[in-house]
């Protein structure tokens, strides 16, 4: 299965759009309590600041609240909320609120919040549990198992040193000791165990003489660019495929890049752009093109 998101540009637009879940899921858990958006937190003169308002910041400022302990973050959103109504209120009084910029502003961020309306409310909601179930379900049904190996082995940089260990492996020393005595592995303070691996995912004299073995036997020594191994074969196993809970939220990813991409696609269609700089069309051509190679492979 594969994660990598196939359209570059898309999933850089998706990219933008997930910023703020990390921020507001943890702005969720702060409260011990699902709480009512309409509920006062704070009255600035007038002026009121609600839960709804403290979640909207959250959006905005995602970025700044990752970087801050979660206790911190709603006073955080307070303060700004505050310093927001009073300035706005002194820039309304200052007639700013009346310019042609303020208002080529207020229709982007109108934009921006319809649009994170749509991703939440037409996409990001059609991704369920039982779709990311079904998708792994479907994962699970082509896995298709490969032979893999746990080993153990000890490391040292002469032919010579490798015999003398191997010599006393086969009158009855332990490896796992050996290992840590010896090993100029990184692993050598776990006695030399390597874990599982599948072919492949070794230099290849090393895989070899790995896969020859039978369980519980010891190899004569083998060179690598690394050195010299001595390697014991500790069990041999189909793989399998990973645990929902480990994959599901990749899973969940890779539906929402799919999703988003079919329906940016089918809004998109029929709809003519048309972009006045000719430089900046022709990156923009080229990003297309970079992304739909991406897509067709």
């Amino acid at each position: 299965m594969s994660f990598t998101p196939q359209r570059l540009l898309r999933a850089a637009s998706l990219a933008v759009l997930l910023t703020a879940a990390p921020a507001l899921c943890a702005l969720a858990q702060d409260a011990a309590a699902p709480v009512d958006p309409t509920a006062v937190v704070a009255t600035v003169g007038d002026e009121t600041i609600t839960e709804g308002d403290l979640g909207f910041a959250a959006e905005d400022m995602a970025q700044e609240l990752s970087q801050m302990p979660p206790e911190e973050r709603r006073a955080f959103l307070v303060r700004v909320l505050i310093d927001m109504k009073v300035m706005s209120a002194a820039a309304r009084d200052a007639g700013m609120d009346q310019t042609e910029i303020f208002a080529q502003r207020r229709d982007y961020l109108e934009e921006r919040a319809l649009r994170r309306a749509y991703f939440a409310e037409a996409i990001a909601a059609s991704v369920t549990d039982e779709a990311i179930q079904a998708e792994y379900d479907a994962f699970v049904e082509q896995f298709e198992p490969v032979d893999e190996v746990r080993a153990s082995h000890i490391l040292v940089e002469s032919e010579e040193e490798a015999n003398s260990l191997k010599t006393e492996l086969d009158g009855g020393a332990d490896f796992a000791a050996l290992a840590r005595e010896h090993s100029i592995d990184p692993g050598a303070a776990n006695g030399g165990d390597l874990g599982f691996f599948g072919r492949g995912m070794m230099v290849q004299p090393f895989e070899e003489a790995a896969f020859a073995l039978e369980e519980g036997a010891v190899s004569a020594p083998v060179q690598s660019q690394f050195g010299w191994h001595i390697i014991r074969l500790d069990e041999k196993r189909q793989s399998a495929p990973p645990a929902f809970e480990q994959v599901a939220p990749q899973i969940q990813n890779q539906l929402l890049m799919r999703t988003f991409s079919e329906q940016v696609e089918e809004l998109m269609a029929g709809v003519e752009v048309t972009i006045e700089d000719a430089d900046l069309k022709a990156k923009f051509d080229a990003q297309e093109a970079e992304e739909n190679a991406a897509a067709s492979q």
